[in-house]
């Protein structure tokens, strides 16, 4: 009997302990209860402003409520209901927090949607105050962006005061600061205070916070706000020429990547071969064939892909070289015509084997995201490792001409060949292991442009003419130059982008190009030899 009466009482004190979990109570305000149950959108509006600045998690719930429209008006007496949910009858009262059952005659109070983005940005606000840095980090961060919906300076106090991460209490600080500046109404000595935050940032949020103080009647004030606006302008312009800088040297090492082994080939072999840019999409088309093969491990499959890629567009190489262009030296016009329809060839064989459609690689984990400097400076990883893979590549193939027989060889052959072949060195296997070489450097670069763009047969088409520009202007068979005039071209074209736009300025480079040739026409470093005399 004893059990029995015991678990009777406990299964009612639970029953209310459930009851009083599941329906808060909302302990609104007299004049924010009256704006709530009004029909007027004015008030509305000054009801969804008086609880978003007074951010609690009573006022969240019922903002959330409110914009899912789970809030009801007696239109009679003027009682406020909260609906538990959709599909549930169940209705709180505010005013006492009790539950009754499916009240007749409610109005339901609707919102617009400018009160519903309203209702989302105090609740994003809301977020400052999870027990989750990462969390609070995020929701301080938007603060500080732009378009931020501000929130009350006694709500950043509130903050501040018991922040204990010195990360967000920085952004939360910055954010006051854009707040006590658009506003205006602070001291003198706040107001200098916040400005000099403000100028460290030099964001877009900031410089619109300078320049709200601009026309303050304070001339003090006013002068220093127009400091501190012309500072942040100048840091932004800094910015954007240091990452127009930056995206000019991606640029520029994708293109030394594109011209090197053009520019062993042509300048041993004389060569012009305008398949290069079929073995950099070979070398593309390596890596997305070895991800099939690896789906789950991207990164280990690039890192397979970067010798695969060589050996297979250098043995590609080294195959056209022995059955094509063996037959055709000293006569550069046919084994122009040559390479050129094997190009064809190779990208209808593409075509056949993998559809003409563009094939999507997956960047590795690693190479995702950005490297940020500053807030108006951010670098992207992937152009980060492409530039570094650029130069080990270059200093690689730099140590084989300067250090290994092959390369003393190379050297030899592309100075003076008749003395080279009197001296005992196999000319043709030297052509066949240089152009092997050359295409397997290309495959290399078709491994960084794969993390950059799609791979489709077209690939290397986009490449074939710049490489060669490159190769003209650095001078044929010179790696100091191939290097120099690469980067020199991908800066002064992302230059020139922002004011003559991307066609035009590759128009521009061309015609700068011509005339330079007309100065200098062995390139900027020329090549040293007898040969090379002639």
């Amino acid at each position: 009997m004893f059990a029995s009466m015991r678990k009777a009482l406990l299964l009612c004190l639970m029953t209310i302990g459930m009851q009083s979990f599941a329906a808060p109570v909302y302990d609104l305000s007299p004049e924010v209860a009256t704006s709530v149950a009004s029909s007027s959108v004015r008030d509305r509006d000054s009801a969804i402003k008086a609880l978003g600045d007074d951010i609690s998690e009573q006022n969240a719930d019922f903002l959330k409520k409110l914009s899912s429209g789970l809030i009801y008006v007696d239109p009679d007496s003027g009682e406020i209901y909260v609906r538990q949910s959709r599909s549930s009858d169940t209705y709180t009262r505010v005013s006492d927090g009790s539950q009754v059952q499916a009240p007749q005659g409610l109005r339901r109070s609707a919102v617009s949607t400018q009160q519903r983005k309203a209702i989302n940005g105090y609740l994003r606000s809301f977020q400052l105050f999870s027990e989750d840095p990462a969390v609070r980090l995020k929701a301080a961060q938007e603060l500080v962006s732009p378009n931020a919906k501000p929130i009350a300076l006694e709500t950043f106090d509130k903050l501040m005061s018991k922040e204990q991460d010195k990360e967000i209490y920085s952004v939360l600080k910055l954010a006051r600061a854009q707040a006590l500046s658009k506003l205006g109404t602070a001291g003198r000595q706040e107001t200098f205070e916040a400005l000099d935050l403000l100028e460290s940032d030099s964001s877009v949020a900031s410089l619109q916070a300078a320049q709200a103080l601009e026309q303050s009647k304070d001339p003090q004030i006013a002068s220093a706000a127009r400091y501190a606006s012309g500072y942040i302008k100048f840091c932004q312009k800094l910015s954007d020429f240091t990452m127009t800088l930056f995206f000019g040297l991606s640029l520029g090492s994708v293109l030394v990547l594109a011209a090197v082994g053009l520019a062993i080939t042509f300048g041993v072999m004389g060569v012009i071969n305008m398949a290069h840019g079929e073995l950099i999409m070979i070398g593309a088309y390596t890596v997305w064939i070895i991800q099939q093969l690896l789906p789950q491990n991207p990164g280990l499959a690039l890192f397979l892909s970067i010798p695969g890629a060589f050996v297979v567009s250098g043995f590609m190489g080294i195959l056209i070289e022995r059955l094509v262009i063996r037959h055709l030296y000293g006569r550069p016009l046919e084994t122009l015509l040559a390479t050129f329809g094997i190009s064809l060839i190779l990208q209808q064989l593409v075509r056949t084997l993998f559809s003409p459609l563009n094939r999507a690689v997956t960047t590795p984990e690693f190479m995702r995201g950005t490297l940020q400097i500053s807030t108006n400076l951010s670098f992207t990883w992937n152009r980060i490792c492409i530039i570094c893979f650029c130069m080990i590549v270059f200093f690689v193939i730099l140590a084989i001409m300067k250090k290994t027989r092959l390369g003393l060889e190379v050297r030899a052959v592309s100075q003076n060949r008749p003395i080279a072949r009197a001296l005992g060195i196999r000319a043709a296997k030297v052509d066949a292991l240089t152009f092997g070489l050359g295409s397997g450097v290309a495959g290399m670069a078709g491994v960084a442009l794969s993390q950059i763009t799609n791979v489709g047969p077209n690939l290397g088409q986009n490449y074939i003419v710049d490489s060669f520009m490159v190769v003209v202007f650095g001078g044929a068979g010179n790696l100091w130059g191939t290097l120099t005039g690469g980067l020199i071209m991908g800066v002064v074209n992302k230059l020139l982008e922002p004011v003559s736009g991307a066609m035009l300025s590759k128009i521009i480079i061309l015609v700068a190009l011509i005339l330079f040739i007309q100065k200098r026409p062995r390139g900027l470093f020329p090549q040293r030899g007898r040969a090379a005399e002639d």
